[in-house]
């Protein structure tokens, strides 16, 4: 699955298109290193968000297409959060 698309789906960002815009600004690395948008999302991956004044580590336990809203917590694993 797209990075933009498994941010959007598992509710980290609320927004594709603001996901996307995230990616363009290098502020989502994937396992240490910036990634594009189109990067292929894996389980074990570990992504970091960095939004404003908040930065965020979470590690990728799931890739599915379709979530419910309360499961989409179930996607990933906070790992460290700023």
């Amino acid at each position: 699955m797209r990075l933009d698309k498994y941010l959007k789906v598992s509710r980290l960002i609320k927004r594709r298109t603001v996901a996307n815009e995230a990616c363009d600004a290098g502020r989502v690395l994937v396992n240490g290193k910036i990634a594009r948008a189109s990067y292929d999302v894996k389980v074990g991956d570990v992504l970091e968000l960095q939004l404003g004044a908040r930065s965020v580590q979470a590690k990728v336990t799931a890739v599915t297409e379709v979530v419910r809203k309360e499961d989409a917590g179930l996607m990933y694993e906070i790992v460290a959060e700023q």
